[in-house]
């Protein structure tokens, strides 16, 4: 199911032409010839914008593949800002620090090989933004570990969250058992949350924004 119309997210894609440069479409080509899922150039945008909106300054991202997310995280907290970034495989780390310094966008950065929830335990302080873009099934352990690690008028963000439709669905074809349900949990938590104020923006295949009030 298309989250958005085709030639609507089409004419969104347009308006944000002016980010071409060499790093990022070599990001984006590499995505596409790896078929490795990123977040893509409109949610990129998105999460730039909400981190600079509340002055982000120490970003963790859950789940960082080869650092396509970090691009936009990196270009919100600036050079005096702190990101980490999170995957299991050691070959998207070297590929992160690559690209990342090929922009000039190598700030602080600590690059956790490890999985994402434990990665969070074992870093100390809060965060301004907690990002979530780990495998589905984690979803619901991302947000518990996630919430109380956020500063009051920081941002729990996610991806995914509406999963192709699937979530509003029932008897839906399940490409991975159990990820539908474990999204659906997810989702429900944090918009039950009060210390919470959430909203899904329908961008590509959904994004969750959560900010902390209490």
């Amino acid at each position: 199911m298309d989250i958005v119309n085709p030639q609507v997210e089409e004419y969104m894609r347009s308006l944000v032409a002016r980010y071409d440069e060499p790093v990022l479409l070599g990001m984006e080509a590499e995505a596409k010839e790896r078929d490795f899922p990123i977040v893509g150039r409109l949610v990129g945008v998105t999460l730039e914008l909400l981190a600079r909106s509340i002055g982000a300054k120490r970003v963790f991202e859950m789940g960082s593949g080869f650092g396509y997310s970090a691009y936009w995280f990196s270009r919100a907290v600036g050079p005096d800002g702190e990101l980490h970034l999170t995957d299991t495989d050691p070959e998207n780390e070297m590929k992160a620090f690559a690209y990342l310094e090929r922009a000039n966008l190598d700030l602080p950065l600590r690059f956790h090989v490890s999985d994402a929830v434990e990665a969070l335990a074992e870093t100390l302080g809060d965060f301004d933004v907690v990002y979530c873009d780990i495998d589905k099934a984690g979803y619901p352990d991302a947000w518990k570990a996630a919430a109380e690690r956020i500063r009051v008028g920081g941002l729990y963000l996610c991806d995914n969250v509406l999963w192709s439709g699937r979530v509003a669905q029932e008897g839906v074809t399940e490409p991975h058992p159990g990820w539908t349900e474990a999204i659906r949990e997810h989702n429900a938590m944090i918009a039950a949350d009060e210390r919470y104020v959430s909203t899904i923006v329908p961008t590509r295949d959904g994004v969750m924004v959560a900010l902390r009030i209490a």
